[in-house]
């Protein structure tokens, strides 16, 4: 296994959840800073300034400093800053981390076309209602650039996935048929800010969506890990186009202290450890499934991808697969 200097960990659905950490973090993340590995912390969710997301992580007992800290709405801000002339009104349809972020760069947060914004910026807030929305398609057709800072269409909370930025983006989209630039993930602008502020030469992207965190991952060339503690789970992975797919799969942040066994081909299948699959009739194959049931998700991906891009058809039935998972252990976090 590669060693890596740099993790670059999205938050929801891998660190916390809602308002809880995900069991096990902090106390995971203690032991890969103890490895010497340093962590930063690099998140789509544009609604909490850095220094509210880093006390956020303290309160959860997550060992974390403001710097530590990257969200796509520091993306968003330095691409204005790029394009604007300092001081120029930014029309915002969210909260505060994108005013925080703006005002950081040295352009004017503004929540009206009449304050005469040279531009829009759009990110997740709880508290974005009809009218910001309306302000926001109002600016967009006068022809003003139009920045999101992601489309997430779903954020992972207590009770399941609940309506994302990108699905607020896809609200002014519609009213004024204007797709906006995208400045967080899958762009790679985060993951290459972070890897320039802490110097690293070998960062390793953790996430749980394959859309955002791994897709950004590929996009930015940086080795990518999935946890199975947030929105995509095993028949997600299954069905991935190339440019989504992690490299490394885990359960969660314990698997940065964990060996992850390399997959090979042969001819009864693809084997990771003790775990062997197949493809047989536009079917997953369970030919072994040995005693970790991670193994029969990392052989299982590796047939389901052989098959999908050597033949090129859709992902291969994965029933048999989900099957002998559940069978190896009922509660894991593999999804149905």
């Amino acid at each position: 296994m590669k060693v890596y200097d740099l993790v670059l960990l999205d938050l929801d659905g891998v660190v916390y959840i809602g308002p809880a950490a995900v069991p096990g973090a902090a106390q995971a993340l203690d032991r890969v800073r103890e490895a010497g590995m340093r962590t930063a912390f690099v998140t789509n969710n544009a609604s909490r300034p850095p220094e509210t997301v880093a006390a956020h992580l303290r309160d959860l007992g997550i060992r974390a400093e403001d710097d530590d800290v990257v969200t796509s709405a520091q993306a968003a801000a330095a691409l204005l800053s790029r394009r604007l002339p300092a001081g120029s009104a930014v029309l915002v349809v969210g909260g505060e981390g994108l005013y925080r972020a703006l005002e950081a760069v040295g352009l004017k947060p503004v929540a009206s076309v009449d304050q005469q914004p040279a531009a829009v910026v759009q990110g997740f807030s709880r508290d974005i209602n009809w009218k910001l929305l309306a302000e926001g398609s109002r600016a967009v057709r006068s022809g003003l650039p139009w920045i999101a800072t992601n489309t997430d269409l779903t954020v992972p909370t207590e009770y399941g996935p609940a309506p994302g930025n990108g699905t607020l983006v896809a609200a002014v989209a519609a009213a004024t048929g204007v797709r906006p630039e995208v400045a967080g993930k899958p762009q790679p602008t985060l993951f290459r800010e972070a890897v320039q502020r802490y110097g690293s030469r070998r960062p390793l992207v953790v996430g749980d969506r394959l859309d955002t965190d791994l897709e950004g991952a590929r996009a930015a060339e940086m080795d990518g890990m999935i946890v199975l503690t947030g929105v995509h789970r095993v028949p997600e992975l299954i069905a991935a186009a190339p440019g989504t797919r992690p490299h490394l799969i885990a359960r969660d942040l314990f698997g940065l202290l964990s060996a992850h066994p390399e997959v090979k081909d042969s001819d009864q299948g693809w084997t990771a450890a003790a775990a062997t699959v197949t493809v047989t009739g536009g079917k997953l194959r369970v030919v072994r499934s040995g005693p970790d049931a991670l193994d029969l998700v990392r052989a299982g991906c590796a047939a389901a991808w052989d098959y999908t891009d050597t033949q090129q058809v859709p992902a291969p039935d994965p029933a048999a697969l989900m099957e002998a998972l559940h069978n190896l252990e009922e509660a894991g976090p593999w999804g149905r």
